[in-house]
């Protein structure tokens, strides 16, 4: 459904906000380990949604990614992946045709649209504090390596691999 990039971004994004609601800050490094993404991918990512102020980039000895819990409430699910994917979500053909309209309907395109109207509300208001919280409290995910074999949910050791 997601780019890799925007799959890899929305797992950055809750991983440094379950660190950060736990007062850390983290490095890309820490991030790609524990997301089990490419490093240099992830910091691309990482740098883009800087940018765009979703995430808080501190450089320094001292330094890594961080979110204030204003960030996080505020920042909703639709705006990381129309920052990386674009809208294409909202308007790609759910069979990849290129031509697929109201007017020239692929064979999914009418029931595809409840769908599609399903995740643009999901995506508009599920927020990176909601999905933070589902990580801190167990109930979701990021990695299944990670989280089966530590603690770092709960922000108290880093995971053994």
């Amino acid at each position: 459904m997601f780019s890799k990039a925007c799959e890899y971004g929305i797992k950055a994004m809750v991983y440094v906000a379950v660190q950060s609601i736990n007062d850390k800050r983290v490095k890309v490094g820490d991030i790609a380990e524990n997301i089990g993404t490419p490093e240099a991918f992830t910091a691309k990512i990482l740098g883009a949604l800087t940018k765009a102020n979703y995430i808080d980039s501190i450089k320094g000895p001292y330094g890594g990614f961080e979110m204030s819990k204003t960030q996080r409430e505020k920042l909703k699910l639709s705006e990381i992946v129309k920052s990386i994917d674009g809208d294409e979500i909202y308007k790609a053909c759910s069979m990849g045709m290129k031509e697929c309209s109201d007017k020239n309907p692929c064979i999914l395109h009418h029931k595809y649209v409840k769908v599609r109207q399903e995740i643009k509300h999901m995506l508009e208001t599920t927020t990176i504090e909601n999905l933070a919280q589902e990580v801190v409290s167990g109930n979701s995910i990021i990695s299944k390596e990670i989280f089966q074999n530590s603690s770092i949910k709960n922000g108290t050791k880093k995971c053994k691999h």
